[in-house]
């Protein structure tokens, strides 16, 4: 096995664990990665329907497959364990959204994609941040720009002074000078990344 695709591998069963260890954070209520004196800024409720939607469709589906394979044990085995996989990495990924919120603190902004991506930016690279609703497109990749998107929109947007490095779940790294991400209470997110501007910027 090649060293890239080694790497690649590693970081997706790393990702695993991250989701499936979020079930377990989701259940005791404890967000991941959010000290004292930070603030926790939720993006997972404008996916919460879709989310709930998928995990109730997919039970449906696996009940609904159990009776259809009853008189082929191995097929249903296989058929069941594929099911509850998918209900579960649902449920996983919508629980690394609620349980990895974006943080803002001393240390700076962390925007984060639940398990998949997790972003520190120094609080003297933020130039700005303001209210900005957006629609990204998501087949199509802006140069320099990160775009967060949940339940495909953008609320806010925060601009550099210098770049930072972005690294994807696949590894592939690239150099953004502007982030943009979805945030449930906009106005308290903005007031938290006001805190770490300087007065005179």
């Amino acid at each position: 096995m090649g060293t890239g695709l080694f790497t690649r591998v590693r970081r997706l069963v790393a990702h695993e664990g991250r989701w499936m260890a979020s079930l377990g954070l989701w259940v005791a209520r404890r967000p991941h990665g959010v000290g004292e004196g930070d603030t926790a800024v939720g993006y997972a409720r404008a996916q919460a329907p879709t989310s709930y939607g998928l995990v109730f469709v997919f039970a449906v589906e696996t009940v609904g497959v159990s009776f259809m394979l009853a008189a082929y044990p191995v097929a249903h085995l296989v058929m069941l364990v594929l099911d509850l996989y998918t209900v579960f990495l649902v449920l996983g990924l919508h629980a690394a959204a609620v349980t990895r919120p974006h943080v803002v603190g001393p240390g700076g902004l962390r925007v984060r994609r639940g398990a998949r991506l997790d972003l520190r930016v120094p609080p003297e690279r933020i130039a700005s941040a303001r209210h900005d609703v957006r629609f990204p497109d998501a087949n199509r990749t802006e140069d320099g720009v990160l775009d967060l998107a949940v339940a495909a929109q953008t609320s806010i947007t925060v601009e550099l002074t210098r770049p930072v490095t972005v690294v994807a779940l696949s590894g592939r790294r690239r150099e953004v000078h502007t982030v943009r991400f979805h945030a449930d209470e906009p106005r308290a997110a903005l007031a938290a990344i006001g805190e770490l501007l300087p007065v005179d910027r």
